[in-house]
């Protein structure tokens, strides 16, 4: 496992906490048990989607976790700012297969 100190944690829903199956939201739950577990360790988490902020308040709500969050956001459509998030030396994308490489 790869070390990761997570103090501001981004959150994505789709295909991150849950995944759907026409209409049906199926929880992945080693997500929601990761995200637990850093809300737990003093992490300040952020839940955002695609699909705009209600939508991410809705889902979190859904699967239990939406005291959590401190905000639910939409997915920003243009970054300003003078460090591509690939540059960044405090920013990590972990994939959801990898959860448990965030350290707690």
């Amino acid at each position: 496992m790869s070390e990761l100190r997570a103090e501001i944690v981004f959150v994505d829903v789709d295909d991150t906490l849950v995944r759907s199956a026409g209409s049906k939201r199926i929880p992945i739950t080693s997500v929601a048990a990761r995200v637990a577990a850093l809300k737990e360790a003093g992490a300040t988490l952020y839940c955002w989607s695609t699909g705009g902020a209600d939508y991410a308040r809705e889902v979190a709500r859904e699967l239990g976790l939406e005291h959590r969050f401190v905000a639910f956001l939409p997915k920003p459509t243009i970054m300003l700012d003078d460090q591509a998030p690939a540059e960044g030396r405090l920013c990590r994308h972990v994939h959801p297969f990898n959860v448990d490489s965030i350290e707690t």
